[in-house]
Parts: C-alpha cells; structure tokens; sequence
C-alpha cells in the first residue's frame, strides 16, 4: 500500500521541468556505434558480402511481406555492382507481391539507370501485361522509348494501351504525341477511336475544335450532326445536348437555323403540354438570346412567359415565377435601353403580384433602384412608400433609410423609422438601429428617449413570434427561434450602452 504524503506544502527548493530534461540528457549515455570496418582485402570483401547477404536473407525470412526490406537488399546488391544478384532480389520480390506496381517502376527504374535498356522493356511489357490498368507504367514505359527516339515503339506502346480502353487523358497523351510530329490524320483516326470509347458531349465538342483548327469546316460540320444525331433522345444528357446545340449554333449561323429550329419545335411543344414549367421558359429565353435574336421577338417572349401567372396565391409557387419578370426588365434595361418599357414592366410586376397574400421586397427595392439610376428620386420615394404601406417588411425600412441617408435627409429617415416602429414596435433591432441613427448625428438625448421608450424582454416574448410570421411567411421554426434570441441579446446590449452612456455623463 503506498504511504500517504502528509506535508503537502511546496518543497523549499523548487525545480523546473527544463531543468529535469537537462540533467537527464546529461545523464544520457553515449549511443554505442559500430567501428568503421576498412577493407583492404578481397577476401575481407568477400567475408563482408557474405555477412551482409546473410543478414538480409534473415530479415526477409521474419518479414518476406516488407516490401522495403526487399527495395533495401536489391539497392545494396545494386550497390555492390553486382547487377544480376540485384535483378534476381527483384524477381524474388515480384514474386511475393507481382500487384504493387512500385515494385515494377523500382525495377524497371534500376534496369534504366544502369543502361540495360533491353531488360527494362521487358519489365515495361511484364508490368503492363500484368497490371494494365495502372496508368502509371504506361506513361513510364512511353517516356523511356521517347528519350531513347523510338518514337515508332511508343506508338506501339500507345496502340496496345488504347486496346483497354483508358481514360481520356490517355487518349488525349496520344493525340497530342502525334501532333507533336504533324501527323494530323493520325490524330484524327484516334480521335474516332476516342469518341467511340468515350461517347459524350465533351469528347465530341473536342473533337470538333480539333477539325476547326487543322480541318477544315465540313468536316466540323459533319461532327456536328453526327454528335446531335448520336444524343437525340437521351434524357440523361440532355443538357449537355442543350449545350452542344447552342456551341453548334454559334459556330455555323446557316446550319444553325436547323438546329435552332429543331429545339424551338420541341420547346414549343413542351410549353404546350405544361405552360407552368417556368425552367423551361427560362431555356427558351436563354435560346432565343444566344442566337441574336431581336428585341421585338425577346419582348413576344417574356411576355407569353409572364401571362402563365400561377394560379394559386402561394408563395412558393410564384418563387420560380417572379424571376421571369425580373430577367424581362433586366433586358429591357441593359440590353434594349428602353427606359419606359423597364419601368412600364416594373409597374406591371408589381400589380400582379397578391399584397395581400404575400410579396416580394427584391421587386420593390429594384423598380426604387431603378428609378434612382434615371435621377428620379420622387419616383423612387413614391415606390418604397408604396411598400412600407402594401407590403412593410425590414428590408424595405432598411434600404429606405439608407438611401435617404445617402441623400443627407435626417428629417425623412425618423419619418420612416417612426413608420418602421410603429409596424414592428417589439422589434428591438429596429428601436437599436433607430438609437444607433440618433447617437451618429450627436442627438444623445434623443439616443436615450428611443431606449426608454423600448418594450421590455416580457413584452418581446409575447410578441416576437408573431411578428417574424406575418414578415417572412416561408420563415423556419428554427430561424425564428434564432431571430428571437438574437432580439433578447440586442435589448440587453442596449440598456447596457444606454446604462454606460449614463455613467459616462
């Protein structure tokens, strides 16, 4: 049983944990290493091999699995110039193990750096052989015969890798070898192997640009139709197909009519079956746009888009929809520069959309935003106050109020945090943000008043739930939870700073 410590106080000489690793390093004695053997002899030599062999062939005798017990004994051999005890330490540990292809990029690199080329392209063709999915020692093995000049045995090498169908980076290594040397008909009859091992749209869209730079345009063209004809009807790839319209398109405005016209029937006949697939609208707008089309034929089209409004007053029905007439005044904004029209759009938007049910505060601060890029600051005070009064909601007050602040007008910024309490009076980040907004212009007084007239923690508790979901009807359990805990630590960080800026004065 060990002995209890009774004097538990601190020893009268203390010591660090420096000094304890100093003393036991002093302590430490010296490693005890082997004496320097010179030989002078052959038959001293001899002993030493002898000795060295034996205690390599123990260790692989306890541990024949070590890979690197095996590396160790034939770099020593290789060591001793004694290259064929050497190779057959490495046919011995191929043995063991023939599937670890480092064994065979160790072997092989032993037979190149001792120039014993024929033996290392017997090891290349075992590797290969053995292990042909290894991408590795084919890239090895075509780079040694590329440094040597046998530029005839790495297109063998390439040819047989090909036969097992590889990935595409090898495909696109043995195109580009080819080109290396101009041999563009080579190239070509690979990149129809290529396509045909590998047929997707980026195999074929490669094989296209190959024809535009050292073909000519009939044969791209031929590509083409030969790529669409090959995906037509594939669900699985169809966007992928939608892209390689659109790059067919744009390479040959005359061929691309066809093509054009092809997917304008089938967009047409799926708005038909559903005209409510708003994904497929924003494809169709997306089409017409990318071949140039005119602002008269754009304007038809968004506007047979936003007729299909959804016919039920859910928000989330109408997420998908109101992005229809954005990207419609978008265009008529920046790409037709039709002020009126944009904000005849704006307008409309705005009408169609049921306040009562819901709104969208991203479509009321862009028609402002808009207006205030054509200098028209009444229109855009006539719209955010359309806003607080059909559709109040944080986001409105809060970009309302920094525009007047950016316009140097305090008088209209307590007008409207006055309407913003006066909407959402248990919202304590609007009473702070009000007091934060009276204490920046030097109105402390002011500052104090708006925090004493602040509801107090009780009041939020009752309320707080309430007023997150008639402001955001598609708001979380969890972010209201969240929201309402953030509102707590605001109150109490402003009776704190309202309790500091007392006892400061």
């Amino acid at each position: 049983m060990a002995r209890r410590v009774k004097n538990k106080n601190a020893a009268s000489i203390q010591i660090t944990a420096e000094q304890i690793l100093r003393e036991a390093r002093e302590l430490q004695e010296a490693k005890i290493r082997p004496p320097k053997q010179r030989i002078t002899e052959s038959a001293e030599l001899g002993d030493y091999r002898l000795e060295k062999r034996k205690e390599f062939e123990d260790l692989i005798r306890r541990v024949r699995w070590n890979k690197s017990v095996w590396i160790k004994y034939a770099n020593w051999e290789e060591s001793q110039k004694d290259f064929d005890r050497a190779r057959s330490v490495w046919e011995r540990a191929l043995e063991v193990d023939y599937r670890d292809h480092t064994l065979w990029l160790k072997y092989a690199s032993f037979e190149m750096k001792n120039k014993f080329i024929d033996h290392a392209r017997n090891v290349w063709d075992r590797a290969t052989e053995l292990l042909p999915r290894v991408d590795q020692l084919w890239y090895k093995y075509i780079h040694m015969e590329f440094m040597l000049g046998n530029y005839a045995g790495a297109r063998q090498i390439y040819d047989r890798w090909m036969n097992w169908s590889p990935d595409q980076e090898a495909w696109l290594s043995y195109i580009k070898f080819e080109l290396r040397f101009n041999e563009i008909e080579r190239a070509r009859s690979i990149f129809e192997r290529f396509v045909d091992c590998h047929p997707n749209v980026g195999a074929w869209i490669r094989f296209v640009k190959f024809e535009m730079k050292y073909g000519d345009i009939a044969r791209a063209r031929n590509c083409y139709e030969r790529a669409v004809d090959k995906f037509e009807g594939d669900v699985e790839v169809a966007k992928d197909l939608f892209a390689l319209d659109h790059k067919f398109i744009a390479f040959d405005k005359g061929f691309g009519d066809a093509i054009y016209e092809k997917r304008r029937l089938e967009y047409e006949d799926g708005l038909r079956k559903n005209p409510l697939n708003y994904d497929l609208w924003f494809d169709y707008i997306r089409l017409v746009e990318e071949i140039g089309g005119d602002k008269q034929t754009m304007e038809d089209l968004y506007e047979r888009a936003i007729a299909n409004v959804p016919p039920s007053h859910e928000k989330r029905y109408w997420k998908r929809y109101i992005y229809l007439w954005i990207n419609y005044a978008l265009y008529e904004e920046l790409d037709a520069q039709d002020t009126d029209r944009t904000r005849d759009v704006y307008t409309l938007c705005l009408k169609t959309i049921p306040h009562k049910k819901f709104s969208f505060a991203k479509i009321w601060l862009m028609a402002a935003q808009f207006e205030v890029r054509q200098v028209n600051i009444d229109r855009a005070r006539k719209i955010l106050g359309s806003a607080i009064g059909m559709a109040p909601k944080d986001r409105i007050f809060t970009k309302y109020v920094e525009m007047e602040m950016q316009l140097g007008n305090v008088e209209r910024c307590r007008k409207i945090y006055e309407k913003y309490l006066e909407w959402a009076p248990e919202n304590c980040r609007a009473w702070t943000k009000f007091a934060e907004f009276e204490d920046s212009l030097g109105e402390t007084e002011r500052a104090e008043a708006i925090l004493e007239m602040m509801p107090k923690k009780k009041l939020l508790k009752k309320r707080s739930r309430q007023m997150y979901q008639t402001e955001e009807d598609d708001c979380p359990q969890e972010e209201e939870e969240m929201m309402q805990r953030r509102n707590f630590q605001l109150l109490e960080a402003a009776y704190k700073w309202k309790k500091n800026r007392i006892g400061i004065q």
